[in-house]
């Protein structure tokens, strides 16, 4: 990194001295690697998915492997959780019966697309790992592998060809451009969109916050401190705002992937 690319709260660097003000950008987003394994290199994103993973199987472990019937603070969280999901969004979309077998797997994408962005608020972390577009393009790719195949199942060859293509013999003329338009939409364009929905909100919440905290201390100089106020304070409101938009693009995720779900399981007509 360039010396004109160094943040600024490892400088000295501040309004008036004669130095720019080092925005962020991409290399915002790129680690260095901690250590590379046969050429496959681990960094700063892989560490913090793979202790999200962790943290997740250990709460659930912790609430449920010992359940009692006045549960206790762990398991109230954990229930409260699990039944919030099962009940808002799996039951709401798919209904009790045919949804409770995909309950195990909502639950489990919900949380930890929630935990991997919740990592960018939180202290020595600092960074949400769904704005790296890998990650959020691995969710939907297994979410597209599960629509396609439930489809096919539930439907044969033909009536997987209708479900994605939106056949309807009723609109005439106009049907084989409503097929092509449809079967481009549901099996290109849909998983892109599954995917960027989280990642783009992700990466630009994350780089409103780092170049609110970097103003906050390149303007502490003469009569930029009141400016490096406004900016701190615009620190914290992005930040609690992110908190909010962290559990809302989590519930997004889940609540598209029911609705996927649901597309693959109901008759077509």
């Amino acid at each position: 990194m360039s010396a004109d690319q160094t943040l600024a709260f490892e400088t000295d660097c501040h309004i008036f001295d004669g130095c720019g003000f080092p925005a962020p950008g991409l290399h915002s987003f790129v680690f260095k690697p901690m250590f590379t394994v046969g050429g496959f290199e681990f960094n700063k994103a892989m560490l913090l998915a793979l202790l999200g993973s962790v943290l997740i199987v250990w709460f659930f472990w912790a609430a449920f492997a010992k359940p009692k019937v006045v549960p206790g603070k762990v398991q109230m969280v954990g229930e409260a959780g699990y039944d919030f999901i099962r009940r808002g969004v799996v039951y709401e979309t798919l209904g009790k019966k045919e949804g409770e077998k995909y309950v195990p797997l909502i639950v489990s994408l919900f949380f930890f697309v929630w935990i991997m962005n919740l990592w960018s608020v939180i202290p020595l972390a600092q960074f949400p790992v769904t704005s790296i577009i890998a990650f959020p393009a691995g969710l939907a790719i297994m979410v597209y592998v599960l629509w396609v195949s439930l489809t096919f199942k539930r439907h044969g060859f033909v009536g997987a060809f209708k479900n994605f293509t939106g056949y309807d013999k009723s609109l005439g003329p106009v049907l084989p451009l409503a097929m092509t338009i449809e079967f481009f939409s549901n099996l290109l364009v849909r998983p892109f969109t599954h995917a960027v929905r989280l990642f783009a909100n992700m990466f630009a919440g994350h780089l409103l916050i780092v170049m609110f905290t970097i103003a906050s201390w390149y303007l502490l100089n003469g009569v930029g401190i009141a400016y490096a106020g406004v900016s701190f304070l615009m620190a914290v409101v992005m930040t609690a705002f992110e908190l909010f938009i962290q559990a809302v693009q989590a519930y997004v995720f889940v609540l598209l992937t029911c609705t996927y779900i649901q597309g693959a399981l109901a008759e077509h007509h």
